[in-house]
């Protein structure tokens, strides 16, 4: 069985249910184990279907109902009425998915990135991102709350959660990243901190997201504060595979619905 964990704020709205899926309840292999639901990982594919198929099932849907796209790190947020014509290679290029069709389930792929649901519970309309720091700098945030404003939604009534995803005692970057950053606005350096004072910096993704939403008008933003990095048990992570040596890695799902 499918295992995820879920925010208080968006359990809370009538008509719509969400997860967001550790790495527990599929039927992959080491280094994959268990629940890895990416296609674009190295994994069996029937494993990846299978898994799929259980986060589908756990939501009350079929698997075609289950909607992803092909995650390109940008700002391109899409509009979706239908599960995709062709699942296999028909899948969009973007970072976010945004519906107000219910029993379709939309969802993000992460492993260190951080999956973000949105909700406007009044409007019936829904969001899910892919927020990484590259998409995340490039308003990946904003282009899913204004999609969703064009359905209906209202950026004040809108209500997100921000899953899993790797941690500020974790996130070691280069200067070339905090210059990044600092290039775009000076305030962003209150998400660098430097613990021995001197060496490379931590990078805070949670904290930068919430700070964009919040500048963005959402109006109720909870972070899970859950580390991909350092809940091996329970979450797939890039950086800690790299750091491992492993040769890949498996991605976990997180998936918002309409009743």
């Amino acid at each position: 069985m499918a295992v995820s964990v879920t925010a208080v704020a968006l359990a809370a709205l009538p008509g719509i249910r969400h997860g967001f899926f550790t790495r527990r309840g599929g039927v992959s292999e080491a280094p994959y184990a268990s629940l890895n639901c990416g296609p674009g990982s190295r994994d069996g594919r029937a494993n990846v279907v299978e898994n799929r198929a259980r986060v589908a099932r756990s939501l009350g849907l079929v698997p075609e109902r289950l909607l992803t796209v092909g995650q390109v790190h940008g700002a391109n947020a899409v509009v979706v009425a239908a599960p995709w014509p062709d699942p296999e290679h028909g899948r969009p290029q973007a970072d976010a998915l945004v519906t107000n069709t219910p029993g379709l389930a939309i969802a993000t792929l992460t492993a260190d990135c951080a999956p973000v649901l949105f909700a406007d519970r009044q409007a019936r309309v829904i969001g899910a991102a892919h927020a990484g720091w590259k998409g995340a700098l490039a308003g990946i945030l904003e282009s899913t709350i204004t999609a969703m404003e064009g359905l209906g939604a209202h950026r004040n009534r809108i209500q997100v959660a921000i899953g899993p995803a790797i941690g500020p005692n974790h996130y070691e970057v280069g200067e070339e990243f905090v210059q990044t950053f600092l290039t775009r606005d000076l305030d962003n350096a209150r998400f660098f901190r430097r613990p021995d004072g001197a060496g490379r910096a931590l990078f805070d993704l949670p904290g930068f997201i919430a700070a964009r939403l919040s500048t963005a008008g959402a109006s109720l933003c909870e972070d899970l504060g859950r580390c991909t990095y350092a809940g091996e048990s329970e979450f797939f992570s890039f950086r800690r595979a790299t750091h491992l040596g492993e040769a890949d890695y498996g991605r976990q799902i997180s998936a918002i619905v309409l009743d």
